[in-house]
């Protein structure tokens, strides 16, 4: 099984231990998301010492104030094999902590860069549903929606087929929308991930997250769906290989 989206560096515990407890979860595989260059160096050393951890880099919309020049340094880190994926990066227009044009040009480059590298982009996005659309449109390489928390942008994610994510909140009891655009996405563009170490799943909400739990949201989504657990494990997986090249 995979965890398509990890903050392992961001995590409380070490990300030996987390990958060792993931593993004894059946969690074989995670790709662990750097955010700015110290981050994804972080990030990468971790992707190097395990052979199931892949690397995705990036610098977060959060960061596109202060940080937005770190994308250069990181190209580097990008040519390694290790690393599988641009991002995370898109526009975050709900917390707003970078100004918006800042998070616009910074989202630009990094659709350039993913497509001059050939990597999928991960995509992050708050209230900012038009915005983020209207971002990809000429954008013709892979696209993952991480931690899909928006409905409304679901019938051009489908159009468009992209990889739609979901995260530990698809679990909540008041999450009934997220659960319904889970039913409709097609199985060969379906993800899951735990956002470590935010999102915790509901039968482990309130604590940290990490991606052993990373089953919880996959029986989730088995159930809302109404499929085969064991079953609905092995389409995610193919697609996570598809789609970040995995061996």
């Amino acid at each position: 099984m995979i965890d398509t989206h990890a903050h392992l560096d961001a995590c409380a515990d070490e990300p030996d231990d987390l990958v060792l407890r993931a593993h004894e979860a059946g969690v074989g595989r995670i790709v662990a998301v750097g955010r700015g260059f110290e981050s994804c160096r972080a990030t990468m050393a971790i992707a190097e010492r395990h052979a199931g951890v892949f690397a995705a880099l990036g610098v977060h919309p959060h960061q596109a104030g202060e940080q937005a020049d770190e994308l250069e340094a990181i190209r580097p880190l990008l040519a390694s094999p290790r690393s599988v994926a641009v991002g995370e990066t898109g526009l975050d227009f709900f917390r707003d902590r970078a100004p918006r044009d800042a998070q616009r040009r910074l989202f630009a480059r990094h659709l350039e860069l993913a497509q001059e590298l050939e990597k999928p982009v991960v995509v992050h996005t708050r209230a900012a549903d038009d915005e983020t659309a209207a971002a990809l449109e000429g954008f013709d390489g892979a696209v993952i929606m991480h931690c899909f928390s928006s409905p409304g942008l679901l019938d051009t994610a489908l159009q468009r087929g992209y990889y739609v994510s979901f995260a530990g909140n698809v679990t909540f009891p008041n999450a009934r929308d997220l659960r319904l655009a889970a039913t409709q996405v097609p199985a060969d563009r379906l993800l899951v991930e735990t956002d470590s170490p935010y999102l915790a799943p509901q039968p482990v909400r309130g604590r940290p997250n990490e991606p052993a739990n990373v089953v919880h949201t996959l029986a989730g989504l088995a159930g809302a769906r109404n499929v085969d657990a064991a079953e609905l494990e092995r389409q995610i997986d193919a697609n996570a290989a598809t789609v970040f090249s995995l061996p």
